[in-house]
């Protein structure tokens, strides 16, 4: 992961699970990495426990479902680091669970703003500054659930699928100014949001036992990998980490 060294990152969602192991396994290799989140107490205390094992972090408040927040998320990360090569568009949310007969549509309605337009949001904001510095790599996280449609997900299901075609769109439109965007599928991962599905009770999912589910660790190192030419082969698509010869990439 030497070829990371010296990059700066954001990292959307950074308060816990995969998000907080992620900028972590970013830093680990050099990058300087911004963590945002809503919860800013959580991204502070993450961003903390980065530098006392030496890396460059910091902590900065964004609701991804705001446009103006996001943008100033991409003006903070290159006016503190002076570039921004990276940014992994991790933040989502679960809730509401629950059918769409008696869906309230406005939660509904701020769950996709966070789950869709967010990655729409981040691609936007930073996109224009990575076609002109001729580099770049977007990494949105993407899901099973965006082919397989889950009882009580509607909104989660329908978001996660119409971001998997963003990547794609997106993957169209700069792969020839040299910007890659990829989107990763990581499988069940022991998070708070499983807790989440497993107190609805709705859904196959909800019936999953905690041993189930694979340590957020694993999609961070398979994200950090995905940053590294030696994944350019995947540009524009989902991976999966169900994928064996994925797994073999990343030295699992």
């Amino acid at each position: 992961m030497h070829e990371l060294h010296g990059k700066a990152a954001i990292v959307t969602g950074a308060s816990r699970g995969i998000g907080a192991a992620t900028a972590a396994e970013l830093a680990k290799a050099g990058v300087s990495v911004i963590l945002a989140a809503r919860s800013e107490s959580d991204i502070r205390h993450n961003a903390q426990i980065i530098r006392e094992n030496g890396g460059q972090a910091e902590a900065v408040a964004c609701d991804v479902s705001n446009y103006k927040e996001v943008q100033g998320l991409i003006s903070h990360c290159e006016s503190t680091y002076g570039r921004m090569d990276i940014l992994i568009n991790n933040a989502g949310v679960i809730e509401p669970i629950g059918h769409l007969v008696t869906s309230d549509p406005d939660v509904w309605s701020h769950a996709t703003d966070i789950n869709f337009k967010g990655v729409y949001y981040g691609l936007r904001a930073a996109l224009p500054l990575m076609q002109a510095q001729q580099h770049g790599t977007i990494i949105n996280i993407g899901s099973g659930a965006s082919q397989s449609p889950l009882e009580g997900w509607s909104h989660y299901c329908a978001a996660k699928a119409a971001s998997a075609m963003l990547t794609r769109c997106a993957h169209k439109e700069v792969a020839q100014s040299g910007v890659r965007v990829i989107s990763l599928s990581p499988g069940t991962v022991a998070t708070e949001m499983q807790v989440l599905i497993k107190a609805s009770g709705i859904n196959p999912v909800s019936q999953m036992n905690e041993s189930d589910h694979i340590d957020p660790a694993l999609p961070a190192r398979a994200i950090v990998w995905l940053c590294t030419e030696d994944a350019a082969q995947y540009n524009g698509e989902e991976i999966s980490l169900r994928d064996q010869e994925i797994l073999k990439r990343i030295a699992v």
